[in-house]
């Protein structure tokens, strides 16, 4: 498939027409090496994909990494492919060390040191990594929207804020005819509905933004890999392996299980098709380490659930 013919998403109020699957870059010069990085993009991309997602902070927290890494594996494989114009690129600004608050110098150095590890003139998405309540929304927004007017970046969005100060932010920006967030990055999955469900997601539907959620696939713990008394051998597998203390945990893996085998596809599959499905929702974001890892992910776009089975696995992850 080419990137002309494959399906697109519109990020909210925005033109920037996306993948129904959002690449996550956390795992780029972190557990996969830059051959391997390249690998997943090559695939991804001949899937017809075209949605990056990464952070300035990516992968500071491993040894001998200062962040930076996934930014920069990403700007070689884009000038080493030749296809920047047919990607979308996010990253995000706030919680590298040393640059994580949301200052106004620091969110402009933050850009600068982004579009410089990304070897591009103009990042496509721009993310608040992390809302810091100790600068006001007025002067977070006045500096994204200069970024903006300077052709810096082409839209602004929002990660890890509360409902208050998005809606704050959305007030503000219009008021003032500022640029305004497209779109949300909240921690949303079958396992953790909270995290998204309620006032911060009533907030993006009252003003058109699309939610592009991570920890899509909960850790890896929705790829049905992780059972009672199994051993993954994985980065993550601590995190993802306490849902299985969980009654919930069990619960959405049976329905995971019973919906996945009546359509021939993958649990993760399942359950990103069913994220996809949920209200304000453009994109979930999962991250792939290896080519093999990736069917299952793109599988999800093309995988429609009926309504019995969206209120089966609904019910099963309260």
């Amino acid at each position: 498939m080419t990137n002309s013919d494959a399906p697109r998403v519109t990020l909210g109020p925005s033109d920037l027409a996306v993948s129904p699957l959002a690449l996550g870059g956390n795992v780029f010069g972190w557990t996969a090496d830059t051959a391997q990085s390249f690998a997943v993009l090559d695939a991804y991309a001949a899937a017809g994909g075209n949605f990056l997602d990464t952070a300035d902070v990516y992968s500071a927290w491993a040894p001998g990494n200062s962040g930076g890494e996934s930014e920069t594996v990403i700007g070689e494989w884009l000038r080493s492919r030749g296809n920047r114009g047919q990607i979308v690129v996010a990253t995000k600004v706030g919680m590298l060390p040393g640059l994580d608050n949301l200052r106004p110098e620091t969110i402009r150095r933050g850009a600068e040191e982004s579009l410089r590890r990304l070897g591009v003139e103009r990042i496509d998405l721009f993310y608040t990594h992390r809302d810091d309540p100790e600068t006001p929304v007025e002067e977070i927004v006045t500096t994204l929207d200069a970024l903006v007017r300077e052709g810096k970046v082409r839209e602004v969005a929002a990660s890890n804020i509360g409902p208050e100060r998005l809606a704050a932010s959305l007030e503000f920006a219009t008021r003032e005819g500022l640029a305004k967030y497209v779109a949300v990055q909240p921690h949303y999955n079958l396992v953790s509905r909270d995290t998204y469900e309620g006032p911060l997601a009533d907030v993006a539907a009252e003003h058109g933004l699309s939610a592009v959620p991570y920890y899509a696939l909960a850790s890896g713990f929705l790829t049905g890999k992780y059972r009672p008394g199994t051993a993954v051998d994985s980065a993550r597998a601590q995190g993802a392996g306490r849902y299985l203390e969980e009654p919930r945990g069990l619960r959405v893996l049976a329905a995971l299980d019973e919906v996945a085998a009546a359509h021939g596809a993958q649990p993760a599959a399942v359950a990103l098709a069913w994220l996809a499905a949920q209200p304000t929702v453009a994109a979930p974001l999962a991250s792939a380490r290896t080519v093999e890892q990736l069917p299952p992910l793109l599988a999800a776009a093309g995988l429609e659930l009926t309504g019995a089975e969206l209120k089966l696995l609904s019910e099963a992850s309260v």
